[in-house]
Parts: structure tokens; sequence; C-alpha cells
């Protein structure tokens, strides 16, 4: 694949469209996460309700990325984007003026997840605009908006400390408003946009077992990068915090450690996706799943070294990145003309994955036994599994879709 040939193709206003509106959603969904530490101190939280507390807006953004996904193949990204930007400042507000309670958080934390379903208009939005030879990196690079979270885990602790947290959803306010007034100016839908079906039609993606398997892996490589990028804040005061046995950090600089592994996650996404085009999602994917095995086994162990445990993290977070480029680097061959729909069903189980991991995975398992050691091993297990039945699905693929004389790379 050649980039520079790359630049004279697709839409490139919109494909940055499409990174700030993800950019900016990312950064906002994440919000309860990254201040996480905060409103635990100010209600109390057992474990188990703090992974719920920073899980719900995973949850929300699950449920709205399939309407949201056929909202854009029946109206057009653009303005999907517009309503789904405008959509999201109603739970700002809540945050910024109510949220005295905790179930108020977790109703305002839900509706957090209109953010997170911008997953499934800005990708179809890029998506449409590149052919197939392109489609890794053009998705990679509208898909690097996860970045966002980066931004929520680095400012959301020192604002949080400054102003409080109820404020810093205000704040969210202001970026979230410039972003949609560029998004109004530059966003163009393709002229690939599809005709409106009927609602029974979108629905048919269901049938396809195809449909099913992209939602299980990325289950495991989209839910395990917000899931953790949402819970690590957790995860890394209780082994290293302040009033841990063998830390000493700061919420602070706890939120610079979540930050440096949100980076390696969003920062890794495009060339994920490059690196799909050139050598094939399907391979290179086989050998991420890996690597994330091997990697969450080693977390397991709890080193008494907040770098060794800050380098498995970001390498995982890194390899969870490239793998949510790598696989829609393989969506978009397979269901082209169904993109938005699929994009937002895929999505929906990313985001499923991301509320199970904190919410009925490592939570409870804290709680349960006091210790992280076993969430992780049971992490790792799930990605080992997976990681099996990737390479027997991927088998089948080779013999009927994914043919060598398509031109693509799988």
């Amino acid at each position: 694949m050649d980039v520079k040939s790359f630049r004279k193709v697709g839409h490139f206003p919109s494909l940055v469209s499409a990174f700030l509106y993800f950019d900016v959603s990312f950064m906002i969904w994440v919000l309860c996460g990254a201040l996480s530490l905060y409103i635990t101190k100010d209600f109390g939280l057992t474990d188990a309700q703090r992974a719920t507390m920073v899980a719900i807006p995973t949850l929300g953004g699950s449920l709205f990325r399939i309407p949201m996904g056929i909202l854009a193949d029946r109206i057009g990204s653009r303005k999907a984007g517009i309503i789904g930007m405008m959509l999201t400042i109603i739970p700002l507000l809540w945050g910024w003026l109510g949220g005295t309670t905790l179930n108020s958080v977790l109703a305002l934390g839900f509706l957090l997840g209109i953010a997170g379903a911008s997953f499934a208009v800005s990708l179809s939005l890029a998506s449409r605009w590149y052919p197939p030879q392109y489609q890794g990196l053009a998705m990679g690079i509208a898909g690097a908006g996860n970045s966002g979270t980066a931004l929520a885990t680095f400012f959301g602790p020192h604002l949080a400390n400054a102003y409080g947290w109820h404020n810093v959803f205000g704040l969210a306010i202001i970026p979230l408003t410039l972003v949609l007034i560029a998004f109004m100016l530059m966003a163009k839908d393709s002229p690939n946009q599809p005709e409106p079906k009927k609602l029974v039609d979108y629905l048919a993606a269901f049938k396809y077992a195809d449909t099913w398997w992209f939602c299980l892996f990325y289950a495991i490589t989209f839910g395990g990068f917000v899931g953790f990028s949402s819970y690590f804040s957790i995860f890394f005061f209780d082994v290293y915090g302040e009033e841990s046995v063998q830390g000493g950090l700061t919420r602070v600089q706890i939120g610079y450690l979540v930050t440096i592994t949100v980076i390696a996650g969003s920062m890794f996404r495009p060339i994920g996706g490059y690196i799909a085009d050139r050598i094939g999602g399907m391979r290179f994917m086989l050998g991420l799943f890996a690597v994330i095995t091997v990697c969450a086994f080693g977390i397991s162990t709890m080193p008494s070294s907040f770098l060794v445990m800050l380098l498995l993290t970001s390498i995982m977070m890194a390899c969870l990145g490239m793998g949510n480029g790598s696989i829609f680097q393989i969506v978009p061959q397979r269901f082209s003309k169904e993109i938005g729909v699929v994009t937002g069903i895929v999505g929906a189980a990313g985001g499923l994955g991301g509320f199970l991991l904190p919410n009925n995975v490592l939570g409870p398992l804290k709680q349960a036994t006091g210790s992280h050691v076993t969430g992780f091993i049971v992490v790792a297990s799930i990605v080992l599994v997976v990681t099996l039945v990737f390479y027997a699905v991927t088998r089948s693929w080779r013999k009927s879709w994914a043919s060598a004389d398509s031109g693509v790379n799988f």
C-alpha cells in the first residue's frame, strides 16, 4: 500500500471530522472512569460499586451504537454525528449541575453512552470515502480518536483537583461545542452513501454468522481497551496508590500512568490498520491475541515495581489498539454495503465487552478475593480460548469470502 496515493483518494476533511468527533466523544465517554477516584471518595463505594460506576457508560455506549449505526445508514453519517453531539450535552449538564447521588451518577453515566455510540457514525463516515485497499489505514486514523480517553485520564484528575469533579463535566461542553462546529463545516457524506432501507433490512445483518464472530473478537480487543481504560485508575491506585502497601502514588500520578497506557492503545490503532493492510488483518490479529494473552498472565503476577507493571499494561493496550484497527480492516471487506449497521452491531459488542470486563470480572473478583490476581488470570484464559477460536474461524473465512484473488491482504 502506497501512503502517498492514499492522500489522493477519499475526502480528507471528512476523515479529520470523523477523528475529531470520535476523539472528543471518547474523552467524554470515559469521564466517569477518569474521575472515579474522586467520585468514589465522595460516595464511599465498594469494589463492586466502583466497577459498576465506571462500566455503566460502556454499557450505554454498547446499547446506543446499533441505533446510531442504523441512523448513519438512513440519514447519513454527517447528520447522525450532529445529532449525537447535541444529545451528548444533556448528560454533561446533568453531571455539572446535578449528580449528587450514586444513582444519578449511574444514570448520567449511562447517557454518556451516546458519546460512545460515535463509533458507529465516525467509522462509517470514514469508511465510505475509501476503497478496499485503504480501509485499514482510513479506519485506523478515524479510530485513533479513542485517544480522547487519554485526554480524560490526563486532564480529568488535574481539573477535579482544582475545580471539583462536577465542574469537569461542565468544562467538557467547551471542546464538544468546538468539535460540533468543525464537524458541521467539514464533514461530508460520501457519494457511496446507500439508499435508506426498511428497518427489518438493517436487522438482517444479525442473521450472518460472521457478524457474531466479529462481535466476539471485537469484544476482546475494543472491550479490553475501553474496559481497562475505565478501570485502570482503580487498579493502579489499589496496587500502587498512596493507600496501598507497596505504593505511594497520588491520584494525579495514577492519572499519568493510566494516560500512558491509554495513549499506547490509541496511537497504535492506525498502525494496526496500516500493518493489517500490508500483511493481512487475520494474520496480524492472531499474533496480537497471543501477545495480549502473555501480557495478561504477566500482569496477574502483580510485579512490585510499578514501572514493570506499566510496561506490561502498555504493551497489552498497544496490542488491543492495533487489534481494533486490524479487525476493522477486515469488517468492511465482508460487509461493505452494510458497514453502518454492522459497525454499530460489532461496536456494540465491543462496548458490551468493555462493560463486562470491570463489572462482571475484575470488580467482583477483587471484592471476593481481595486481590486483582484472579481477575487477570481469568482475562488471560479467556483471551487464550478466543485466540484458538479466531484461528479456526479465519481458516474457514479463507475458504469462502476472504479469497486470495480479491486483491486485499487477509
